[in-house]
């Protein structure tokens, strides 16, 4: 891995990190074509390396392995080419990820109140993390454990209200503050 100090902080990726339909795929499609770079979803790459679905890494492989294999996937990732990245909603909590996502990315943290959030998810049911469950229950207690963790971004964009395109707008606001008191 790269030294820190080797990547100027404007040349990382951007890793896009919160909780699970906070909009971090759609939001980051449209930021990595309005920055001119490429887009890479976690889970999609995930399942692309798995050769199954989210859902059935879960189901057969447990919560373990999945978390396993998408450190495996977020470091290859951020270790490539400068990109915008969708993480998945625990990407963060592995340490190793972490640090990764700390030497090779600004991390944007994409906050919603979980009211907004549970409109979302409840809009699919392909979230392994909900099934069966009651989504706000299951938010809270994500939210409880991962914000502390979450918090840990470069930069933290409020992203409930609007269109996605005022998500990422305000993305590119905050980044271009971040980039100008790092520079």
């Amino acid at each position: 891995m790269t030294d820190v100090e080797a990547i100027p902080v404007h040349q990382r990726s951007i890793a896009l990190v919160g909780l699970m339909g906070v909009g971090k795929s759609t939001v980051g499609r449209r930021l990595a074509k309005r920055l001119d770079l490429p887009f890479a979803d976690g889970d999609i790459e995930i399942e692309d390396a798995a050769g199954m679905t989210v859902s059935d890494i879960f189901a057969s492989m447990g919560e373990g392995e999945f978390r396993a294999g998408e450190a495996r996937v977020m470091r290859r990732l951020l270790e490539g080419p400068r990109l915008v990245l969708a993480t998945g909603g625990g990407a963060m909590l592995n340490p190793n990820t972490r640090a990764v996502m700390k030497a090779r990315a600004v991390t944007v943290w994409m906050r919603a109140d979980l009211e907004t959030i549970v409109e979302r998810v409840q809009r699919r049911d392909t979230r392994p993390l909900l099934r069966g469950k009651d989504p706000l229950q299951t938010l809270k207690t994500l939210a409880e454990a991962r914000y502390p963790i979450y918090g840990e971004a470069d930069v933290v964009v409020d992203v409930a209200g609007g269109a996605h395109a005022q998500a990422v707008e305000a993305i590119v606001r905050a980044l271009e503050t971040f980039w100008k008191a790092k520079a």
